[in-house]
C-alpha cells in the first residue's frame, strides 16, 4: 500500500491540477515522513502563476512557518514544521487567491517503515560491485523505450544509445554477485535523465524524485534496496549534487536568477583541483572551477543559494528513508561548494548516524586528494566531513607497477606510506578501474598474471575494494572514447547467444579470473584482518612488495613480483612478522614448503596465510 500511494502521488503531481486560470504542476518533495530528526520541511509549488497566491496548512502538526514568493511567479516556496506528535495521514495545503480558496492538495506525511534496512553505511568490510544498469541485464523489454522522451533511440550495436538494460535485470541477477563474493552494489545514477543524447549513463539528471522509466520505477529501485537487504548485501546510491542536466525542471523554469551559476557566454570548468587550496591562486580561477559548468548540458548548481541547498539535501535525504540506501557516492567532489557539502553531510549523518559517503576526487595528487576529505588534517579552511574517496592515487600507482615500470613497488610503497595525510584511509574506495577509466585488463596488455595479481593487491590491501562490472570476466578497452568501456553483459539481454553469468557460458581463462576472485573476495568476506586488520609494509628490493594484514588472531602476508623474469625471496627479513608460524597459500590451499625462500613468477603475487606450525 506505502509503495502504491508513492505511485499514485507522483502520477498525480504529474498531472496537471487547474485552478482558475493557473495551474499546479508539482509539488516537492512528493511525500515526507513523521518521525525524522529534523522537523523542518521546505516545499515547493510549482505552476503557472501559483506564486500569487497565498498558502495555508490548516491542519494541526504540519504548521506553515512562512511562505515565499520568489522572483518567478510559477514558485511558492513554503517552510514548513512537523509536530514531533504529528500522526501519518493528509494533511491538506490550500491556495488563495484573495479570499478565495482556489486549490487544496493532500500532502501526504507517512510512518517511516521501522523494519526497512537502510543506512547501514559502507565500509571495509564490504566489496563493492559497479553497474551501469543500461549495460548490465535487461529485465523487463517493454521499458526500453517510453513514449515522449527526448531519446527513443535503442541500438545495442551502439556505444552512443541505450541498450535497454534495467533495474529488473539486475534483481535478477543478485544471485550471481552473492555468489562472487559482493556485498554491495552501486549503481551509476538511476534519475529520470529526460536528455536527447547519451542519456543511459545518468549523470545528467532532469527529475530527483523520478528513477528514469526506462529503468524501471520507483518501486523497483525500493524492491532492489529491499532484496539486496534479503541476501545481506547493501545499495549505494549514486548523487550529483554540483549539476543537473540541461533539461531539468528547475533548469528549464528558473525559480531565481541565481539559481544555476551562469555566465554571460558559456563558461565551462577549467577542471583544475589546486585552485581550491592553492594558496597563490587567483580567486578568478577558483571561482572558474567551483562555477563553471562541467559541460554544455550540464548546468552547474548554485549551492550557496539556500533553496538550491534545500532542494538537493531533502531530495537526497528522501532516497534513502525511500528505497533503503545504505551509502552515497559522490560524483565530481571538488566542483562542490565544500561548505555546502559539509553542511549536507551534517544533515543527513543528524537523520542517519551511520549512514557513510565517499566522493569521486579525480585529481592529479596525493595532497590534492586529501585536501578534500574532513578532518582539516592538511591545513583546509573548511572541514567537508568526507570520510572517504575513491582513491585515485592508489589506482595510478597499481597501473604503474604493473606496465614494467622498474620502480613500480616502490610507487605504491611510497603511495601509501603517505596515509598519514588521510584521517581514516581505510575509508577510501580501492578500484583497478570504472566507468570512466580504461580496463584494467588492457592496461595490462592483457597479461593474465598480471590482473590476478592486481586483484589479489586490491582484495587484500588497506580500503574499500570496488570492482566494475564485468571484471570479472575480463571484459576489456580503452577509453578511446568511454562508450568502448560500457559494453554490455553477455547474456543480460535477450538474444544473447553466449551467457556470461552462467559458468557454461564463460571461456577456460574467465572462469579462471572469476574464480580466482570468488575465492579472494569470499575468503576477505569472512577474514576481519583483511578488512580491518592492520597493515605492515617493507621496503621494496629488487622491485619485490610485500606486506602483512594482521590483528589478535590472524596474519596475512603477500608478496608480489613486479617484474617481467621471475624472482626469488629471502624471507629471513621478515622473521618478525612471520616468527614461527608456517605458510599456507591461500590460493593453492598448499603449504608452502620451500623453506626460507619463495619463487615467483614473472608478475606473480602469492597470498599466504600465517598458521602454527
Amino acid at each position: 500500500m506505502r509503495i502504491y500511494l508513492l505511485s499514485s502521488i507522483f502520477m498525480l503531481l504529474q498531472t496537471l491540477i487547474v485552478f482558475g486560470q493557473e495551474k499546479i504542476q508539482r509539488i516537492e518533495p512528493i511525500n515526507w515522513w513523521v518521525g525524522m530528526k529534523d522537523s523542518k520541511l521546505q516545499l515547493i509549488l510549482y505552476g503557472q502563476g501559483v506564486g500569487k497566491l497565498t498558502a495555508k496548512s490548516p491542519k494541526a502538526g504540519f504548521r506553515l512557518l512562512k511562505q515565499h514568493q520568489v522572483e518567478n511567479p510559477n514558485y511558492l516556496f513554503l517552510d514548513m514544521e512537523i509536530a514531533a506528535d504529528a500522526k501519518s495521514g493528509e494533511y491538506p495545503i490550500q491556495l488563495f487567491d484573495r479570499d478565495k480558496q482556489v486549490f487544496s492538495y493532500g500532502y501526504q506525511l507517512m510512518d517511516r517503515n521501522q523494519e526497512q534496512v537502510k543506512a547501514q553505511g559502507v565500509n571495509a568490510s564490504d566489496f563493492i560491485y559497479l553497474i551501469m544498469p543500461d549495460r548490465f541485464a535487461n529485465g523487463n523489454p517493454k521499458n526500453d523505450r517510453v513514449k515522449g522522451m527526448r531519446e527513443m533511440a535503442v541500438n545495442r550495436d551502439s556505444m552512443y544509445y541505450r541498450h535497454g538494460g534495467d533495474l529488473q535485470g539486475l534483481i535478477g541477477k543478485l544471485d550471481y554477485l552473492k555468489d562472487l563474493g559482493i556485498t554491495a552494489v552501486w549503481l551509476t545514477p538511476v534519475l529520470t535523465n529526460d536528455m536527447p543524447q547519451a542519456s543511459y549513463h545518468g549523470y545528467a539528471n532532469t527529475e530527483n524524485y523520478q528513477v528514469d522509466p526506462r529503468f524501471g520505477s520507483n518501486q523497483d529501485y525500493q524492491n532492489l534496496g529491499a532484496e539486496l537487504h534479503k541476501r545481506g548485501m547493501k545499495l549505494v546510491h549514486d548523487v550529483v549534487p554540483n549539476h543537473v542536466g540541461i533539461y531539468h525542471w528547475t533548469v528549464m523554469d528558473k525559480p531565481f536568477s541565481d539559481w544555476l551559476h551562469e555566465w554571460p557566454t558559456f563558461t565551462q570548468t577549467t577542471y583544475k583541483d589546486q585552485t581550491i587550496f592553492d594558496p597563490y591562486g587567483a580567486k578568478e580561477d577558483k571561482e572558474l572551477m567551483e562555477k563553471g559548468w562541467f559541460v554544455k548540458t550540464m548546468p552547474d548548481m548554485n549551492q550557496q543559494n539556500p533553496f538550491v541547498v534545500n532542494y538537493i539535501t531533502q531530495s537526497h535525504i528522501w532516497w534513502i528513508e525511500f528505497a533503503g540506501v545504505d551509502g552515497f557516492r559522490i560524483d565530481t567532489y571538488p566542483y562542490n561548494d565544500l561548505q555546502f557539502m559539509a553542511n549536507w553531510t551534517d544533515r543527513i549523518r543528524k537523520e542517519y548516524p551511520t549512514f557513510s559517503f565517499f566522493g569521486e576526487t579525480w585529481v592529479p595528487g596525493i595532497a590534492n586528494q586529501a585536501y578534500f576529505l574532513g578532518g582539516q588534517q592538511v591545513g583546509q579552511s573548511v572541514d567537508t566531513k568526507l570520510e572517504g574517496v575513491t582513491d585515485f592515487q592508489l589506482n595510478y600507482a597499481i597501473s604503474d607497477a604493473l606496465k614494467e615500470h622498474k620502480d613500480g613497488a616502490n610507487r605504491l610503497y611510497s603511495t601509501l606510506g603517505a596515509d598519514y595525510l588521510y584521517p581514516n584511509p581505510y575509508a577510501h574506495v580501492l578500484f583497478l578501474d570504472n566507468h570512466d577509466k580504461d580496463r584494467f585488463f588492457s592496461v595490462v596488455g592483457e597479461n593474465v598474471e598480471k590482473y590476478k595479481s592486481a586483484m589479489s593487491w586490491l582484495l587484500t590491501y588497506r580500503g574499500i575494494p570496488q570492482i566494475y562490472y564485468g571484471a570479472e570476466i575480463l571484459m576489456k578497452n580503452f577509453n578511446n572514447p568511454d562508450g568502448l568501456l560500457r559494453e554490455d553483459f553477455k547474456g543480460g539481454f535477450p538474444g544473447d547467444k553466449v551467457d556470461k553469468f552462467q559458468q557454461t557460458g564463460r571461456t577456460a581463462q574467465e572462469e579462471d579470473i572469476f574464480r580466482h576472485i570468488q575465492k579472494l573476495a569470499n575468503f576477505r568476506k569472512n577474514s576481519p584482518v583483511l578488512q580491518t586488520g592492520k597493515l605492515q609494509h617493507y621496503v621494496p628490493i629488487d622491485n619485490i612488495y610485500v606486506y602483512f594484514r594482521y590483528n589478535d588472531s590472524q596474519k596475512i602476508m603477500v608478496i608480489m613480483n613486479l617484474n617481467s623474469e621471475a624472482k626469488s625471496i629471502s624471507l629471513d627479513r621478515f622473521d618478525r612478522m612471520i616468527g614461527s608460524n608456517s605458510l599456507f597459500d591461500l590460493l593453492s590451499d598448499k603449504k608452502e614448503t620451500g623453506g626460507d625462500i619463495i619463487s615467483l613468477k614473472p608478475f606473480e603475487t602469492k597470498i599466504y596465510k600465517l598458521q602454527n606450525k
